[in-house]
């Protein structure tokens, strides 16, 4: 079993809130709304009030208090108990009247209603709490920093309390403490000294938070029971979470008696409703501290509470005030980019001092593009996907990250710390932030690490420390925190750059759909002209011949080598306008996909190019078999006659060869098909301009001539196919044209 686990089932798991016990500074007693009627009482009746519990159970409250308490109480039931507590109760034993302090709350149908023992001089006003606050909390609002209030704190509250040890003790995000400011009369300082989330399991800060004060007068006492034991409405243990006198776990008051302190009081710190830390008074002897004195000591944790939020904020506020300067550089640049990688990639050296990091990836899709130190691209990779499922409101963080992802255990030197950003799961458009390992000394309280019981039956217990002197650690394999505003200025980021990639969207898909339209109608244009010039175009050539034929004997030589030039002319035109109407005609028609063997069309193809080109020898290699594709038989057809025609007719080697084949282990998204010869060559600063229409690289009557269209033509049947066509060439050495057909249609 380990640590973790031992610690989950000793600390976790313990029952605090229903120990059916109190401490016996005062008496508690449960009792039946709205007839006040006694259902149970605490054991210590007869040491308090001088009555036993049995005196007591079945009786109305009637019987121990007078008329006018009694009316006070059942005022205060429609009451928020909060404002009226404490109660001033008072109870005659042996002609004499004991003065209370009531602290009085409802749980469900019953009321709870504790009696603490009042002195005389806790009689305190509201004049003499004015007057015992009132310095305290202008010196708390005036203070210039964090620490400064705290330490303003920690003295006053020990100056009113008179206890012999006050600190305030900072949570992280871990939940491991730190006292941060200190003000004691002890010889052993804790100042500076951390502590394991352990030390205050996860119950006992819901506690704290449901109680802001908690007093524990001697940590050696003989609690008092219940009787009975449980709530008689329910038979179930009663719930103290919100008594003042619930009995303290065992293990706690093992702990405290460790430390050598015998009484204790806490006070919740909340800031943002969480707990952020506790104003944690010790004293090495017993003492009770009033009512009156606590109430003061938990408005001052109250006001301290509201002031950590502008304390904190006045924290690193040059630092702070840098990160608005980046961020406004961010919206900027990304503003200006076409493309959100574009943006991010002319932002790099920002990108790190945004976070103070020594290392950045932005990810977008399959591209990684690394900036500073970083692990390797697989790492990145494998990381993300770790990642993913961790973020949370697409945020991702931690100092440690070999304590969660053992991996990166390889790469710590370089990225212990970790802080990751989801800018858009759809487009797979992430950052990450890294940081080195950064090797510290931690100054403990004692071992943190509890040391475990074993029984004779073989069960485990965990046990608190026995000594909370200096025990330093030397800590591997975390990075410096990332502080919460650097968390903050990271989110605020994302809002901004989605707000950019939102409005460059729009404008992208404005011009998508204004070039949609746009070539909509260029498609409609050419069909229609096309189809409309083919017309006159037949008359002047037929024109030319009847000229030729009926004047051919009024014609010298050079008037019929001109009618025989236009009638070539014409004939050309006529070819440039056909290609024209079927390149418009494709884009308009409609894919008929249906299974086609590739292993039957391609020789097919290379069949009908052999007759038509019966004078050339050309070698034509298949390396494998191909695969059935989902596809427009008529199409794909075409593609490959274009390329496989182009690969013969531009070749002057003596021995030609075409290869035509496909890509093993292609992309899950598509596959990439090839036909490559050693013909004569592309040069590069051709290569992208060959798919241009009507483009040719040679004479009009160099290598058979062409109207320079089918290779157009290819990529358009490629492009409805949802792939792309491109190509790879060396000049006097051949050439291989790729390209992809979208897997969605593949079987």
């Amino acid at each position: 079993m380990t640590d973790e686990i031992i610690d989950l089932t000793n600390c976790d798991r313990e029952p605090i809130h229903i120990p059916s016990l109190i401490q016996p500074h005062g008496i508690l007693l449960v009792l039946q709304d709205p007839t006040l009627e006694i259902l149970q009482v605490s054991s210590n009746t007869q040491e308090v009030v001088g009555r036993q519990p049995d005196d007591l159970l079945g009786k109305p409250l009637s019987d121990l208090l007078n008329v006018k308490q009694i009316k006070l109480i059942q005022q205060c039931l429609s009451e928020d108990f909060e404002s009226v507590n404490p109660l001033n109760i008072s109870i005659k034993h042996q002609n004499k009247s004991i003065h209370f302090d009531g602290i009085i709350h409802r749980l469900d149908n019953i009321i709870i209603l504790e009696l603490e023992p009042k002195k005389a001089k806790d009689k305190t006003g509201f004049f003499d709490f004015y007057q015992q606050v009132r310095g305290t909390i202008t010196r708390i609002q005036k203070a210039l920093t964090l620490l400064e209030m705290c330490q303003i704190v920690v003295t006053e509250v020990r100056r009113i309390t008179g206890l012999d040890r006050v600190m305030v003790y900072r949570f992280d995000r871990e939940g491991a403490g730190s006292v941060i400011a200190e003000d004691t009369n002890q010889e052993t300082p804790y100042l500076d000294l951390h502590y394991p989330p352990s030390d205050i399991p996860k119950q006992a800060r819901q506690l704290y938070i449901l109680n802001w004060l908690r007093l524990i007068p001697d940590a050696s006492y003989q609690p008092a029971t219940l009787i009975p034991a449980n709530n008689p409405l329910t038979n179930q243990p009663l719930d103290l979470s919100l008594s003042v006198l619930r009995s303290v776990s065992p293990l706690h008051l093992e702990y405290l008696q460790n430390m050598g302190v015998t009484a204790s009081m806490s006070i919740s710190l909340m800031h943002e409703q969480k707990l952020w830390g506790l104003i944690s008074c010790h004293h090495s002897s017993p003492k009770y501290v009033s009512y009156n004195i606590r109430t003061i000591c938990e408005f001052i944790g109250q006001v301290m509470s509201v002031e950590l939020a502008n304390k904190e904020a006045s924290e690193d506020i040059d630092y702070k005030n840098q990160l608005k300067s980046l961020q406004t550089q961010f919206v900027e640049g990304l503003s200006q980019a076409e493309y959100f990688l574009d943006g991010m990639v002319q932002l790099k050296s920002q990108l790190l001092n945004l976070v103070s990091a020594t290392g950045a990836v932005i990810c977008s899709g399959d591209q990684y593009i690394q900036v500073g130190k970083t692990p390797s691209e697989s790492e990145i990779h494998t990381l993300l996907d770790w990642i993913k499922p961790q973020l949370h409101h697409n945020l991702f963080e931690t100092r440690s990250l070999t304590k969660d992802y053992p991996a990166a255990e390889s790469f710590k030197a370089i990225a212990s710390g970790v802080l990751a950003l989801e800018i858009s799961k759809v487009h797979h458009n992430y950052i990450l932030w890294f940081r080195p390992e950064v090797i510290q000394t931690v100054n403990w309280g004692g071992n943190p690490n509890k040391p475990v019981e074993v029984f004779s039956d073989g069960s485990l217990r965990m046990s608190p420390r026995k000594s909370f002197e200096l025990w330093q650690e030397t800590v591997q394999g975390s990075a410096l925190p990332w502080k919460p505003c650097e968390v903050e200025a990271v989110a605020e980021l994302r809002s901004l750059v989605v707000g950019v990639v939102l409005r460059q969207a729009d404008k992208l898909a404005s011009m998508n759909f204004e070039l949609q339209r746009s070539n909509e109608e260029l498609d409609s244009f050419a069909y229609v002209a096309s189809h409309d010039l083919k017309e006159p175009l037949r008359g002047i050539h037929n024109y030319a011949n009847f000229l030729m034929e009926d004047y051919a004997d009024v014609l010298d030589g050079d008037g019929i080598a001109k009618l025989q030039t236009l009638v070539r002319l014409t004939q050309r035109m006529e070819d440039l306008i056909n290609s024209l109407l079927h390149f418009s005609r494709l884009g308009r028609a409609e894919l008929i996909r249906q299974p086609v063997n590739l292993n039957e069309l391609v020789p097919q193809v290379i069949a009908t190019l052999t007759i038509s080109r019966p004078q050339s020898e050309v070698e034509f290699r298949i390396p494998h078999p191909f695969k059935t594709i989902q596809c427009d038989r008529a199409q794909i057809n075409e593609l490959f006659s274009n390329l496989i025609s182009n690969a013969i007719k531009y070749n002057d080697k003596p021995q030609k060869w075409v290869e035509i084949g496909f890509i093993e282990g292609a992309t899950s998204t598509s596959l990439t098909f090839y036909v490559r010869d050693n013909g004569i060559g592309i040069s590069p600063e051709h290569l992208d301009k060959i798919f241009e229409i009507f483009r040719r690289l040679h004479g009009r009557d160099e290598f058979g001539g062409g109207t320079g269209v089918g290779l157009t033509i290819a990529r358009k049947i490629v492009e409805r196919h949802g792939g792309r066509i491109w190509v790879e060439s060396t000049p006097t050495e051949g050439s291989t044209f790729y390209f992809t057909l979208s897997a969605e249609a593949n079987t």
